[in-house]
């Protein structure tokens, strides 16, 4: 919808297959000056010159971006005095695979693919009564309730036995996961493979990443309480199937660029700006100080509107 609206005003232009190789810094001027682009299908190396930069190529990329850019400024990134670029890649824990069955309602259906998902927001650590020993901060629960039919194991049969089979519905379930917060850790990051290169000459990106003691914990919460919740909601057969996947499970790859007010332990001031070079605005996960336990995407919307505000007042006021 954004590229939409972008696209009415007559100055967009989008320019496809292009991999971003590398952010322009001129030395003199001590600021960005634009980008060099790779053609992915030619290969060709193009240029392209701004007064201002958005850099959002999302979390990874964008600093793998910043990291590949480097100068005799920035010898170890761009707009990395702070040595904080790459640093504090979060993810939010993952947490599925509680269920329940319900043994009622069985006159009732449903149209459309999946209209019966539930959110439970944080609950944990709001208030006294709530505070938890095991964790800091919290998570929220999300899920879906459904009737059990052909969209789960097939029965074995043919003919009119099986079609009849797959289109009764069989009883009401329900299926709870949580998504929380992880903390940032400045050992968990990305960097540059100096020998791996990928199809375009370019680094490939290594990760490093683990969860810690407060997100083992929230895990373990998170199974125990959703458990809670169905039983006491009367539920029947309630369990546990399995317990967390990877780290990265949630894609919501944030962290590694952060926000702050001290150019000495952040890359990104207030306005999504980057400390060292003023030109640059960066307003993807890659800001972000902690994860929170909500879906981020909302949030990077606002404050690229708020930092595309200010970029304005600043740089095309006059």
């Amino acid at each position: 919808s954004t590229l939409l609206d972008a696209q009415e005003t007559g100055n967009l232009t989008l320019r496809e297959n292009s991999i971003v190789k590398e952010v322009m810094y001129d030395e003199a001027q001590k600021k960005a000056i634009g980008v060099v682009v790779i053609d992915a299908i030619t290969k060709e190396e193009i240029s392209y010159y701004a007064k201002i930069i958005f850099l959002n190529a999302s979390t990874i990329a964008t600093t793998a971006i910043l990291l590949n850019s480097a100068s005799p400024s920035f010898p170890t990134g761009l707009g990395n005095s702070s040595g904080q670029l790459g640093h504090n890649l979060m993810d939010h824990v993952v947490n599925e695979g509680t269920y329940g069955t319900y043994d009622g309602l069985k006159d009732k259906y449903y149209e459309g693919k999946s209209p019966g998902t539930i959110y439970v927001p944080r609950f944990q650590n709001l208030k006294n009564e709530s505070e938890n020993t095991d964790f800091i901060r919290g998570y929220g629960i999300q899920g879906k309730g459904e009737r059990e039919n052909w969209q789960s194991i097939a029965p074995v049969g043919i003919g009119v036995s099986l079609k009849e089979q797959l289109s009764t519905p069989g009883n009401w379930k329900i299926s709870l996961g949580g998504r929380g917060e992880t903390l940032p850790n400045y050992e968990n990051k990305i960097s540059l493979d100096t020998e791996k290169k990928d199809q375009w000459g370019l680094p490939l990106v290594k990760v490093d990443f683990e969860y810690g003691p407060n997100e083992l914990a929230m895990m373990k919460h998170m199974t125990k309480s959703s458990e809670e919740l169905l039983s006491k909601a009367g539920f029947k057969n309630v369990g546990s199937y399995r317990t967390s996947p990877s780290p990265g499970s949630a894609v919501h790859e944030m962290g590694t660029a952060r926000m702050g007010h001290d150019p000495k332990t952040s890359v990104l001031n207030k306005h999504n700006q980057m400390h060292d070079v003023k030109n640059i605005f960066i307003t993807d996960g890659s800001c972000m100080t902690s994860s929170g336990s909500q879906n981020p995407s909302l949030t990077y919307m606002a404050m690229t509107a708020r930092a595309c505000q200010f970029a304005i007042k600043h740089y095309f006021s006059n």
